[in-house]
């Protein structure tokens, strides 16, 4: 998000708090922002469908025009109203799954999932054909992908750096 606003200063993080996962992320967003000269603000989710509209208000109000959203299954159910919602106020999203994006987020940056679903395939086949689950390693994501909608992008008038769309592993127009 910094190469496409440089200028970059605030960021909101909508997430579901009732997710001890999205609280960590939370915690790594926010670690990140001083080095990055950033401050985030979370906007604060119960779990429930109805929390999210007013965080995008909130984000307005408070002149936050970037919002990154935290990985969750709430956010990722509601994902085109988040995007619907984000677009009527302007704010450009950043998430960490493409499916984000094909929805109308601006840009996306995470583990494949066609690659980590491929490897649990691989650890399953190995363990029907007789491997105890004990004795395979951990494996952490590999392959990550950065998506970018170029729609998105022309929809909130920004101009994407040619470097970035150069490194991007899609670009949706």
């Amino acid at each position: 998000m910094r190469e496409v606003v440089p200028s970059l200063r605030r960021l909101a993080i909508l997430a579901n708090t009732a997710d001890p996962a999205a609280v960590v992320e939370i915690g790594e967003v926010q670690a990140s922002g001083p080095h990055a000269r950033l401050r985030s603000r979370n906007r604060r989710k119960s779990g429930e469908r109805e929390d999210i509209a007013p965080g995008f208000r909130d984000a307005h109000r408070a002149k936050r025009k970037r919002f990154y959203i935290a990985p969750n299954a709430l956010m990722f159910t509601h994902r085109v109203q988040i995007n619907n919602l984000a677009l009527g106020a302007r704010l450009a999203t950043i998430s960490f799954a493409r499916e984000y994006v094909e929805a109308g987020a601006l840009m996306s940056y995470g583990p494949s999932y066609v690659d980590l679903f491929r490897n649990a395939a691989e650890y399953v086949d190995k363990i029907l054909r007789g491997a105890k689950p004990g004795d395979l390693p951990v494996q952490q994501p590999t392959k990550f992908e950065l998506v970018i909608n170029l729609t998105t992008a022309k929809i909130l008038g920004l101009t994407l750096p040619a470097t970035l769309l150069a490194r991007a592993d899609e670009v949706i127009e």
